[in-house]
């Protein structure tokens, strides 16, 4: 994979705001499609889902302000009472219960990730997983510390990592391979 330019979303100019809306609602609806893709696992209160994958893509498709933008905007409408979460979940109940460190360790992610792209950390396959597996850490970081507030510390890397670590290398695997394809959708030359 060689990446011979920054972020995507920093070489698109569209001639009006209005032009990056369909782009970014894009993305936005592929996060809540990635949080359906959810399965319950009989130990834990957190789901595996798909949208580490969707965060990782936004971040470095995006950059760090519209990638950022995106993920919050997410989050705004999950806690509206928006259905978009993992399995059709919504309301702010959500954000405070078990899994709401994940879903604001995106934000953080989408950030780091993004600030990366947007240093050229896209152009190289090698960078590109690095800097996913850095925005990943983050995401599961974030997580733990919230979940350690909802299940015994003897269970928490069993309930919130270690059954999670298989789906993370494989979701950073897919979203490194797929860049290229995410870059033509959005126009990148």
């Amino acid at each position: 994979m060689n990446m011979s330019t920054p972020a995507v979303y920093s070489l698109i100019k569209p001639s009006s705001r209005w032009l990056e809306i369909p782009i970014l609602l894009s993305f936005n609806l592929l996060l809540v499609a990635l949080a359906q893709l959810a399965i319950n696992l009989p130990l834990s209160p957190v789901p595996i889902t798909g949208q580490t994958l969707g965060v990782l893509l936004i971040g470095m498709a995006l950059g760090r302000v519209r990638g950022t933008a995106v993920v919050l905007a997410y989050l705004v409408e999950g806690a509206a009472g928006l259905p978009v979460f993992a399995g059709g979940r919504a309301g702010m109940a959500v954000l405070l219960g078990p899994t709401g460190g994940y879903l604001l360790g995106f934000v953080a992610a989408a950030f780091a990730v993004g600030y990366l792209a947007d240093r050229g950390w896209d152009r190289k396959l090698w960078l590109c997983v690095t800097a996913m597996t850095f925005g990943t850490t983050i995401i599961f970081a974030s997580g733990l510390a919230w979940l350690a507030n909802f299940v015994p510390s003897g269970s928490l890397m069993t309930m919130g990592l270690t059954p999670f670590i298989p789906g993370a290398l494989l979701k950073i695997a897919v979203a490194s391979v797929i860049l290229p394809a995410v870059w033509r959708f959005v126009g990148r030359k």
